[in-house]
């Protein structure tokens, strides 16, 4: 059960769609307990699986995430390419990224995963693509330059996933939940017009998960 409900649609239907998904693994379940009980944020079970679904549909063979946390999203992302295709992770925590190591290796997808620790700033531009997937969720406020430094990387009919758009509804509605999230709901705004505009991607917003901004690169 995702710690809050009820972020973009009526609680009965999260209900009901929670109770749709696939049922997750043991590996999975204990990964979502462990995050819940340590209040680490992680991808939620619906953008997953998402996630999945987007790399099996466009054969992804090279996925950049931005944002390891415990390394859910990666497995996720990691069994549905074949053995010979790489997730390549980054996160600034060097205690979520052993983490993240420690769960992947007990996946058995250690050779299909390659973690940097570092900020991701300083990391994508010593990074070789092509990319057929790039995975956002990270720092809210460098959303913008994590993706001008993605988008050359990426193959023309890649996808780029960002995650948490809609920040709690705080974007859309300009009501904080709090002082301390002016600056990421602000950024947020700014990033998703810039997203679904930009003219290397057919983009939107779809209301998935914390709101997700889903594009193709199509020049």
């Amino acid at each position: 059960m995702k710690a809050q409900v009820g972020l973009i649609i009526h609680q009965e239907q999260e209900d009901y769609l929670e109770r749709l998904l696939p049922e997750r693994d043991l590996l999975l379940r204990e990964m979502e307990r462990f995050a819940d009980e340590h209040g680490i944020p992680i991808t939620d079970p619906e953008v997953a699986t998402f996630l999945e679904i987007t790399v099996r549909a466009i054969r992804a063979k090279r996925v950049l995430e931005v944002g390891t946390a415990i390394g859910y999203a990666d497995i996720f992302m990691a069994r549905a390419m074949t053995p010979q295709g790489k997730v390549v992770t980054i996160d600034i925590s060097a205690e979520m990224i052993e983490k993240a190591k420690a769960y992947v290796k007990r996946a058995g997808l250690e050779e299909r995963v390659e973690f940097h620790n570092d900020p991701a700033l300083t990391v994508i531009p010593t990074i070789e693509g092509p990319f057929d997937l790039v995975y956002l969720d990270a720092v809210k406020e460098e959303y913008r330059d994590y993706l001008d430094l993605a988008l050359p990387l990426m193959r023309i009919g890649g996808v780029v996933v960002c995650d948490n758009v809609l920040w709690r509804g705080q974007v859309a509605s300009g009501r904080l939940h709090a002082e301390q999230y002016r600056r990421s709901t602000e950024a947020l705004r700014g990033f998703n017009d810039y997203f679904v505009h930009h003219p290397q991607l057919l983009a939107q917003i779809l209301p998935v998960g914390d709101g997700l901004a889903y594009g193709a690169k199509v020049k």
